[in-house]
């Protein structure tokens, strides 16, 4: 190839990619240098040809010489040409592993994902629209007072201390570890020191930590048929194999062929059954801590929405029974404070402390230092049981609102999850009836259910709507619940 010809068609490739882009002096030496790569990887330059000088290119494309020699050096870096002193540049060359190339070729490219990758994306998932009307878990975070939270931020920023600029070591934040365990030994009877407390960036990381420190790839965990299903993604992800046991009115409920298996962990949420709203039965919770102490077992106390309880107090937690140091109990402030804060905590045995932590920080290198402190005043000052007050009222005129449209659409024709807590209740259905057809038509009216279905992991399924109240206004639940109602009175009648 000529300089002349070399010029022309880098020019219509400038051009091309150009065409849309501003033409800056960066743009330009990037343009020039991805023109001549691909020149050279297309074999339209071979290895020996000798380049124009920097000085004829820079003339030809209208460009200044110190972009052409800012390409060329580019290339050089990368081993696309060698420069010879007096000489001039030239296309190196470029060696190609033929064996391997080979082999790849005969392999072929195969999934381009993982086994594993293909299980969590196969598996049921969160809703596709979050902010919509109905849609399970979801808060409503406009209730949160921002301006308290901005002052409370604005204070750590205007001096960022180091300290709070840096990763969270040793578990995270003290004044807020310290903060949490008080909080939850007084609210949820927890068991705990401030050493036990890990901040987390959530429940799924919290988790992840347990599944990849208690378990090895293959160990069986048991999980609530029906049951979270960000858990058993978590789970799925670190190996582990899944064994669905089913839960009733007084919580999970291991039946006699459970019992013949050896569980590394149990995952539950014996406050507030996720989805079914079933608040484990205190017998039910003895036998599980018996269990899992006689079988080795982990038992992982999911306390998702615990601030969440309409009439009487918040139950006390499944940890606050154990004498056998088996329950590590998770809580998130996602769901009371706002999504995106994406902050949670984990209470571990003091044994684990340590292991915990120095994991934490090995692998995820945990940061938002400053947002934990900022919370931590939030917490120490009042606001943050201001705002849960405001919240569980709010809620709970939503929830009661959304019964009473509900029933009086509905009549006999679906009962509703009768306990009084959480951010959704449950639409109960006929068996016949088909919650993911009914979920569908119900999408297709702007409304995000899900089918009670989906949940399951085994055979045993019932048929439902998990409906969330939370984030629906107060003056719109009457309009939205209606509409739900209609959707699943008109499917049921077909």
């Amino acid at each position: 190839m000529t300089p002349f010809s070399l010029g022309e068609w880098l020019l219509a490739d400038m051009h091309q990619a150009t065409a849309n882009a501003p033409h800056n002096a960066l743009h330009r030496y990037r343009s020039v240098y991805a023109g001549i790569r691909k020149a050279i990887l297309s074999r339209r330059l071979t290895p020996g040809i000798r380049l124009p000088s920097s000085r004829s290119l820079a003339q030809e494309l209208s460009v200044s010489r110190n972009t052409v020699v800012a390409a060329f050096d580019q290339l050089l870096a990368e081993g696309y040409v060698t420069a010879v002193t007096g000489s001039g540049t030239f296309v190196a060359a470029i060696r190609r592993n033929d064996k391997v190339r080979s082999a790849v070729v005969r392999a072929g490219r195969g999934p381009i994902l993982s086994a594993r990758g293909r299980r969590i994306l196969t598996a049921p998932g969160g809703a596709t629209h979050e902010i919509q009307p109905f849609v399970p878990g979801m808060d409503d975070f406009s209730v949160f007072p921002s301006k308290i939270w901005q002052r409370l931020q604005n204070k750590y920023w205007r001096d960022s201390p180091a300290e709070l600029l840096d990763y969270a070591a040793a578990g995270g934040y003290m004044p807020l570890r310290r903060t949490i365990a008080n909080y939850l030994s007084i609210s949820r009877s927890v068991r705990v020191t401030t050493e036990q407390v890990l901040i987390t960036a959530g429940t799924q990381q919290s988790l992840q930590l347990c599944a990849q420190l208690l378990a090895n790839a293959g160990d069986l965990a048991w999980v609530e048929d029906p049951g979270y299903w960000a858990a058993r993604k978590v789970f799925e992800a670190c190996d582990l194999n899944l064994r669905p046991i089913v839960v009733d009115a007084e919580g999970i409920h291991p039946e006699v062929a459970d019992l013949t298996t050896e569980p590394r962990l149990i995952y539950v949420t014996p406050s507030h059954h996720y989805p079914t709203s079933a608040v484990m039965s205190l017998p039910r919770r003895q036998a599980l801590l018996d269990l899992a102490a006689a079988k080795g077992a982990w038992i992982l106390e999911d306390d998702y929405d615990s601030e969440f309880r309409y009439s009487g107090r918040p139950l006390s937690s499944l940890q606050g029974l154990d004498n056998h140091d088996c329950v590590i109990y998770l809580g998130t402030f996602s769901k009371i404070l706002y999504p995106g804060i994406k902050l949670g905590y984990m209470v571990v045995p003091i044994d684990l402390a340590e292991p915990f932590k120095r994991t934490l920080y090995d692998t995820q290198r945990p940061g938002q230092v400053m947002l934990q402190a900022a919370l931590a005043d939030f917490i120490e000052q009042g606001h943050f049981a201001t705002h849960v007050r405001k919240v569980r009222q709010v809620y709970g005129e939503r929830r009661e609102s959304l019964v009473k449209v509900l029933r009086a659409v509905l009549g006999p024709h679906a009962q509703l999850s009768k306990e009084e807590s959480g951010m959704h209740l449950v639409i109960e259905l006929p068996d016949q009836a088909s919650d993911i057809g009914i979920a569908a038509e119900a999408a297709k009216q702007g409304l995000v259910v899900r089918a009670l279905s989906s949940y399951y992991l085994g055979n045993q399924r019932r048929s439902g709507l998990v409906v969330g109240y939370a984030y629906v206004p107060t003056q719109r639940i009457k309009h939205f619940g209606t509409l739900l109602g209609h959707i699943v009175k008109s499917a049921l009648r077909r």
